[in-house]
């Protein structure tokens, strides 16, 4: 971590969370931020998810820059990908503050922000200004007053969908009321049929994937795994944050909302392995959760990970992190004389049995 990086993130963690992460989104737009503008790349880490090219496995996950504010800035952070949103129809202004909450000594953070969001007609537009460089998804949710939560998806790729190179269904977030009970198999079949119709509709092809909870029981998990491959699902992210709060401390643990970070990658990456197990190793699974060095980036993919994506470590260590991870991929694959295709899934076995 570069000096001017270390001092920045200590100023930013003198403030509050959300006024924090405002300022680093404006910061990045004023090119304040530096960054190494293209993503560190090899034969061993150059892979293809659900027919997008990737320079390297690592993504940015979606919640971080909700409003597509600094797509292009983000673009030359040393990601793969990157994942905007989530969307919604509508403008929302999500729930009341304080709604996110740095648990530093766990490394995690909770947040319970409700899809606050400057809605899809103004996010698509942002997503169609952006330069040239390496494939943006943008994440799609539901309006908290929707009448019709599940037509909302739709709307949004209709929108929205010709804008971004892929989306991501998201039905997974604890912070909207009663939205994970749109993963139940029949409701998220014909959700998921609805995007898949809207985005049929859309001048070219752009991968469907499914944002699961890691809240699931096994034969949850296995209902997800079957609707997504009647539902021709192009991709799996596993997982969103979780409601546990298992193993923490401090003031702010008993906060409501969904837990990211450190104490979510054991849970995160069990239901990853297991996915990937109950789908056989059909649909492309992208890892996320508490993914904070190159040893969780490798047992990630280890569980089955075609990509994996980060979000909370960046508020702990920073940009440099991915450039961090993806050097540390790229060496740890030539010493062991390993490809990311002959990785994937070689320990899901073991992960899906703890």
């Amino acid at each position: 971590m570069k000096l001017v990086e270390r001092f920045g993130l200590a100023a930013l963690h003198r403030l509050d969370p959300e006024r924090a992460h405002d300022l680093s989104i404006r910061a990045l737009s004023a090119g304040l931020v530096p960054l190494p503008g293209q993503p560190v790349t090899s034969e061993r880490l150059r892979t293809r998810l659900a027919g997008l090219e990737l320079a390297n496995p690592i993504g940015l996950a979606a919640g971080y820059d909700k409003n597509g504010k600094a797509v292009a800035p983000l673009m030359r952070a040393g990601f793969g990908f990157i994942e905007l949103g989530a969307a919604t129809p509508r403008p929302q202004p999500g729930n009341p503050r304080p709604r996110l909450f740095r648990l530093t000594p766990n490394g995690a953070i909770i947040n319970r922000f409700g899809f606050n969001n400057d809605g899809a007609q103004v996010i698509a537009a942002r997503l169609a200004g952006r330069p040239r460089g390496i494939p943006v998804g943008l994440n799609i949710g539901a309006n908290k007053d929707s009448a019709d939560r599940a037509a909302d998806f739709a709307a949004v790729v209709d929108v929205a969908g010709a804008s971004a190179d892929f989306l991501t269904v998201n039905v997974s977030s604890p912070n909207t009321e009663r939205l994970r009970d749109l993963q139940g198999a029949d409701a998220l079949t014909a959700l998921l049929r609805g995007v898949v119709e809207a985005r049929d509709r859309l001048p070219s092809h752009r991968p469907v994937f499914l944002k699961i909870a890691p809240d699931l029981s096994d034969a949850e998990i296995g209902d997800i795994a079957k609707v997504a491959s009647d539902c021709r699902v192009d991709g799996i992210i596993a997982t969103n944050t979780t409601l546990s709060r298992e193993g923490l401390a401090g003031p702010h643990a008993g906060q409501a909302g969904g837990l990211s970070g450190r104490p979510l990658f054991e849970r995160s990456t069990i239901v990853l392995a297991k996915l990937y197990r109950a789908t056989d190793a059909t649909v492309p699974i992208i890892g996320v959760g508490g993914v904070s060095s190159v040893d969780d980036a490798w047992e990630k993919i280890r569980a089955g990970a075609s990509a994996v994506q980060i979000y909370s470590a960046l508020i702990y260590q920073g940009f440099s992190l991915v450039g961090r991870i993806a050097r540390g991929l790229d060496e740890r694959l030539r010493e062991t004389g390993t490809t990311l295709d002959g990785l994937c899934g070689t320990g899901a076995a073991d992960w899906a049995q703890r």
